[in-house]
């Protein structure tokens, strides 16, 4: 039996700093950003805000979108996040729920 996976999108501020990556357990993972437990470019940058996210059947496909976004322009990726969040609020506490 497959798990859900998710993609995500971090940011630091409105069209700030962009991060995206993916997960199988999207609550675990943010709060380590959050916590900045997570070494390097999110730590150094402060990305810890969730814009976007996006759940997939397995993690195979999850980590397949990953690497197709990280390759899109910027701008491309500005339009997903607003399509879904115009106004670039943290996402984080949708989670919990």
């Amino acid at each position: 039996m497959s798990r859900s996976a998710f993609v995500y999108i971090l940011t630091n501020r409105p069209k700030g700093v962009l991060y995206i990556g993916a997960t199988s357990d999207l609550v675990r993972r943010v709060a380590e950003h959050k916590g900045k437990y997570v070494r390097g470019f999110t730590e150094r940058y402060g990305v810890t805000r969730l814009v976007y996210f996006e759940e997939y059947a397995s993690i195979l496909e999850a980590r397949s979108r990953e690497r197709s976004m990280k390759r899109w322009a910027r701008s491309w990726k500005f339009e997903l996040i607003e399509k879904q969040n115009p106004d670039w609020r943290d996402l984080s506490d949708q989670l919990m729920l």
